[in-house]
């Protein structure tokens, strides 16, 4: 009987060596890991582009980062002795020196910088009721006060209305103080037009009163008009001395600034650059009441004795500048207050502009009085 032949079963994978195995897989990652890479790269790429581009467009929006006067970080300000420390504008007299000469620390020092109050001033920010501390100083209040109020002429010269209104805004003493005010307002906001509305709003919101004081002036007894600063002070002031003081404030923030003066009714206003057409007379000023809180642009309230302004008034400039925005949401608000009064008046109000009309009283504090 023949014998079987022994087969021995051979394994197709076991009789491939080793050195020359090729797994399966092995073209798969030869093709992955650089479709991989690829695929990273072109991400990266992607993010670092949206990164760059967004960086790009907030130091467009920003610009080099400054105070609310405009000085760069780090830096002194024009106006002696503040600096710009992280946005904020706080006195550093040993650093950027002061006008003066003196200092006491960081301040800078003055006879006059004695006997101090604190003042808190009340303004209407966003539709809210806000205060700031400022500290003014009898020192300086009664210099101020026993300044002369005359000017002299040659005798070929005119005096003029506003010769006078610039002695009161322009006095040196005054200035240095009133600086640090201007200082805190730009600290309370970045838009320059923010800082005018806080501005406005800080002088409206000072009480209406008459000093009730007389000076002598060549052989007769005229009113006594005070300087801005005693304004502060005293927390009080007319419509023509109230108009003084935010004029300087907006001078210093940086905006073109009039002065309006009615002689008919006796009355004085301020005018801010602003967009011809929305501005008063056609002036590129536009109107703002300072004897009470008011609406930018409103010229049309009632005073105290069913006083409306009538007569062209005199203009008055105090300072070329910077010009309010042409979309000012004041424009618009002052006009609708203005309908919405004239229906009162010679009529009745709807609902949905009683509705408006308190929204009016809330943005800005509005009154029910004005003087002249």
């Amino acid at each position: 009987m023949p014998k079987k032949k022994e087969v021995k079963a051979i394994s197709l994978v076991s009789s491939v060596s080793g050195d020359n195995e090729i797994p399966p897989n092995r073209t798969e990652k030869y093709f992955v890991v650089p479709l991989l890479a690829i695929l990273i790269f072109i991400v990266s790429g992607l993010i670092f582009m949206n990164l760059s581009g967004y960086f790009d467009r907030k130091v467009e929006e920003k610009g080099v980062l400054t105070c609310g006067d405009g000085t760069f970080y780090e830096a002194c300000s024009l106006n002696e002795p503040f600096y710009c420390q992280d946005g904020v504008l706080v006195e550093k007299a040993s650093l950027c020196g002061c006008s003066g000469g003196g200092k006491q620390g960081d301040s800078c020092s003055s006879e006059y910088k004695v006997w101090p109050k604190n003042i808190r001033l009340k303004y209407i920010f966003n539709s809210e009721a806000k205060y700031l501390n400022y500290i003014s100083y009898g020192g300086l209040y009664g210099y101020l006060e026993n300044l002369s109020r005359s000017i002299i002429y040659l005798s070929e010269e005119k005096p003029f209305r506003v010769d006078f209104k610039l002695e009161s805004i322009n006095e040196p003493k005054q200035k240095e103080a009133l600086l640090s005010l201007v200082a805190a307002i730009q600290n309370l906001a970045d838009e320059k037009v923010d800082q005018a509305r806080i501005a406005i709003s800080i002088v409206q919101n000072i009480e209406f009163s008459n000093s009730g004081r007389k000076i002598d002036f060549w052989e007769d007894f005229v009113d006594y008009e005070r300087y801005p600063y005693e304004v502060l002070y005293e927390y009080g002031g007319v419509c023509g001395e109230k108009a003084n003081l935010l004029a300087f404030l907006l001078r210093e923030i940086g905006y073109g600034v009039v002065l309006f003066y009615h002689p008919l009714e006796n009355h004085e206003a301020l005018g801010i650059a602003c967009p011809v057409e929305n501005s008063y007379k056609s002036s590129g000023y536009c109107f703002v009441e300072t004897s009470g809180p008011a609406i930018i642009t409103d010229d049309e309230m009632e005073y105290v004795g069913g006083i409306t302004l009538e007569s062209y008034p005199e203009f008055m400039l105090i300072s070329e500048g910077i010009s309010l925005p042409k979309d000012l949401p004041e424009y618009k608000d002052a006009e609708d207050f203005k309908r919405i009064r004239n229906e009162a008046r010679y009529g009745g109000v709807g609902t949905r502009d009683m509705r408006k009309l308190k929204e009016f009283k809330a943005k800005y504090g509005l009154v029910e009085i004005y003087n002249v």
